[in-house]
């Protein structure tokens, strides 16, 4: 099996993941046993310091350039900025709207690789990602009566900071995809999760109120979030963005709430009816029309690779 095609493999396990872990998160937060962005700086730290431990001893972590640093760091404050700019958005909008609209990073990666890359696109890749776009807003926005808009009928300051999370992890993927094809992606990886945790402990006691009651529950919760949702999910993201075109990555990220759909369904009998699964037929479809008919990933790992 080639690299890029374990790459894709593994990518879409870790989205598997993020959407499965999805419900954990919401179960811990639902339950008041933490705040929310101090829930995230917690679990960061620990994938920090899990990712540190293994790399050092397998030696990764010597000899970490300025440049490395650097790209590695960059890499981490967009990442923190997204979840900043998602948990934030969370307080005056709703979570379909806001599902939704972390999604358009989809959209936003191509645009911003022509923008500020000069990336030229396929147009079947553009055809599977204006897919799904539209498979994204079916499956996360519910319908409402008297709207075709459903959801989306006023606009809301959560609204316009969840969109800026959008844009800060379309530029984290483009940057991270960068990075790791110049540097060790196990130094990329720990260095973008550190600082990512750092900038989020002293963002807490600004932007919220912290508290967080210790218990089994919420140990487990960022024992697995940590290891496997974070710590494991963005290594093999470092790994795997070497191999992969940018937009492929944004695209397949976008099967996160399918994946959480899904979770939901098996733990919480949760039922979405037939706009959730044509919107979620729609992302698979527009991930294979990317996949099968667009450029090679090679291609577009060349052209970032020279900027």
């Amino acid at each position: 099996m080639s690299r890029s095609a374990k790459a894709h493999i593994l990518l879409i396990l870790t989205t598997l993941v993020w959407g499965a872990t999805f419900a954990e998160i919401k179960d811990v937060l639902d339950r008041g046993l933490s705040s929310a962005m101090l829930f995230n700086a917690v679990r960061m730290a620990f994938a920090a310091f899990a990712l540190g431990l293994v790399f050092l001893f397998r030696g990764k972590l010597r000899g970490i350039s300025a440049a490395t640093l650097r790209d590695g760091i960059i890499a981490g404050a967009f990442l923190w900025a997204g979840y900043e700019f998602q948990t934030q958005g969370l307080i005056y909008t709703t979570p379909s709207k806001s599902a939704f609209l972390t999604g358009v990073s989809v959209v936003l990666v191509p645009i911003f690789l022509v923008l500020f890359w000069r990336k030229k696109t396929n147009h079947w890749t553009l055809l599977g990602v204006a897919a799904a776009f539209v498979g994204l807003f079916l499956l996360t926005v519910p319908a409402q009566a008297g709207s075709a808009l459903g959801d989306f009928a006023s606009v809301n300051r959560g609204d316009l900071l969840t969109l800026g999370c959008a844009i800060s992890f379309g530029f984290q993927i483009i940057f991270l995809g960068h990075a790791t094809r110049r540097h060790p992606f196990e130094q990329i990886a720990f260095l973008q999760t550190i600082t990512a945790a750092t900038l989020m402990f002293m963002s807490v006691p600004v932007i919220e109120h912290p508290h967080m009651e210790f218990s089994p529950r919420l140990i487990a919760a960022v024992v697995i979030t940590g290891l496997l949702g974070t710590a494991a999910a963005f290594t093999v993201q470092a790994w795997a963005q070497q191999f992969m075109a940018a937009t492929n990555t944004a695209l397949i990220f976008a099967l996160e709430p399918v994946f959480a759909w899904i979770t939901s369904f098996i733990i919480y009998g949760e039922r979405l009816g037939w706009r959730a699964g044509a919107g979620a037929l729609l992302i698979l479809i527009g991930i294979l029309t990317s996949e099968l008919l667009g450029h090679p990933v090679e291609s577009e790992g060349a052209s970032l690779a020279t900027t």
